[in-house]
């Protein structure tokens, strides 16, 4: 008798992290053919593979100029890697098991569990049609209001594919534009409507898809979740005091706000207060700006978006946490409490583990980083913690980065977007049952 073949089981962030990979690097060869350049070149591989990753990451981070060197099929390429990217391709699996009327097994109910950060695995299919549904809708919708707008710019063709591309782009919190010469959207500061479509899509990328299921529930219901509560207020919050310190820093600057209208100062102040919530795009020289508020969006950036978004960061709500914590220790009480829900404790040590892994990568690879290139402090860890929070803010590092320098920052947006806990729990061994607890011990803290 035959031994019966052990078949290797991964864990659910094991599939995750594997499936990123395949991803990646089917969009990198797809990127490094002649056919996705506009010369007809070959692009070399690292580069290849840092678009590709950096795109499927939706950081936007980009090592050459997305709208002057790509083909259309190249821009197509990386507009499929954002889509991925943005939804998560554990979301597109399960999309395409749906449309060939697949069982979805309980098995990529885990994989699907751990994609979208889900505390449990109920109602999560019934999530996966809502997450598509309402990109399509949101996509489609902003695609053609920018359409719109720039075919009074360029021809109706033209327009419409632009307003697809930059619309996905924004929405996924991807970042990446076709204007061309490493611009963004500054050359539509003073544009209403661009400006507008943008924040929106960068909004509604961000708070996640399940503060949107209960904003369009809401009418019904009449009650909001803790989760959507705690995103809602918390993003408020954030993107007020990203508008109060870009205006306030930036007013006088010749190089960003100066030269604007008060109505165009006040509408690029809330782009840039917005766009750190890791959407990437910006109205501004985000290098021309002063170092105050080049290190405030530092820590917008780092912060990122809410859990279950197309967007980066540590998350909005590991933040409000972690205030939480703060306000009860000085307040000499036990509990978090928001909205009059006491917090469990395993959120609590979540969100202070997210923290320091977080923290602790981007110092780790700003020091690298500062020992290769020959650069700013500033400009390095401005560009280290847009890569791991999966952001695409610029200072303008990426494109001269040395080859090592270009593969720490495809490690660093692979890192942000999956998250460090998640690449931990699949490198580690299966976990073993503790069969003892050690005597508890007191320690002085402060």
């Amino acid at each position: 008798m035959r031994p019966a073949k052990k078949s290797i089981r991964l864990s659910p962030s094991q599939v995750l992290v594997l499936g990123m990979l395949a991803v990646i690097w089917t969009g990198a060869f797809l990127l490094s053919l002649p056919i996705s350049s506009q010369e007809g070149t070959r692009l070399p591989l690292i580069d290849a593979l840092f678009m590709a990753t950096s795109a499927a990451c939706v950081t936007g981070l980009v090592t050459v100029d997305t709208g002057t060197y790509f083909s259309i099929f190249g821009q197509i390429v990386l507009m499929i890697l954002m889509q991925i990217g943005g939804l998560g391709f554990m979301t597109m699996s399960t999309l395409f098991a749906l449309m060939l009327r697949k069982r979805i097994s309980l098995r990529d109910r885990l994989v699907l569990q751990q994609a979208l950060n889900q505390n449990d695995m109920s109602g999560l299919v019934r999530l996966v049609r809502k997450i598509i549904l309402y990109s399509f809708v949101i996509e489609t919708v902003g695609a053609l209001l920018l359409a719109i707008r720039w075919s009074f710019d360029m021809s109706v063709g033209r327009a419409v594919y632009f307003g697809i591309f930059h619309s996905v782009s924004i929405f996924n919190n991807a970042g990446f534009d076709l204007f061309g010469e490493f611009r963004s959207f500054t050359l539509h500061v003073n544009d209403p409507i661009v400006n507008l479509v943008g924040i929106t899509l960068t909004i509604l990328g961000g708070i996640g898809f399940i503060v949107m299921a209960d904003l369009i529930e809401w009418p019904e219901r009449k009650q909001l979740s803790l989760h959507s509560k705690v995103v809602l207020t918390t993003s408020a919050f954030l993107i007020a005091a990203g508008t109060v310190v870009v205006f306030v820093f930036e007013f006088t600057n010749s190089s960003t706000l100066q030269p604007l209208s008060w109505s165009g100062k006040i509408l690029a102040s809330l782009y840039q207060g917005v766009t750190p919530r890791s959407g990437g795009t910006a109205t501004l020289d985000i290098a021309s700006m002063r170092q105050a508020t080049q290190f405030f969006i530092v820590i917008l950036m780092f912060i990122g978006a809410a859990p279950g978004s197309t967007g980066g960061g540590i998350k909005v709500t590991t933040f409000a946490v972690l205030i939480g914590a703060m306000v009860a220790m000085l307040r000499g009480k036990e509990d978090i409490v928001m909205f009059r829900n006491r917090l469990a404790k395993d959120r609590i040590h979540k969100a202070i583990t997210l923290t320091l892994f977080g923290i602790g990568t981007v110092a780790i690879i700003t020091m690298l980083l500062s020992a290769l290139e020959d650069r700013h402090f500033l400009m390095i860890l401005f560009e280290v913690t847009s890569a791991f929070a999966t952001c695409g803010l610029s200072m303008g590092l990426t494109p001269g980065l040395s080859e090592l320098g270009k593969v720490i920052i495809t490690v660093t947006m692979f890192v942000g977007r999956l998250g460090p806990v998640t690449l931990a729990f699949a490198l580690q061994p299966k976990p073993e049952k503790e069969l003892y607890r050690y005597p508890e011990g007191q320690i002085t803290i402060g």
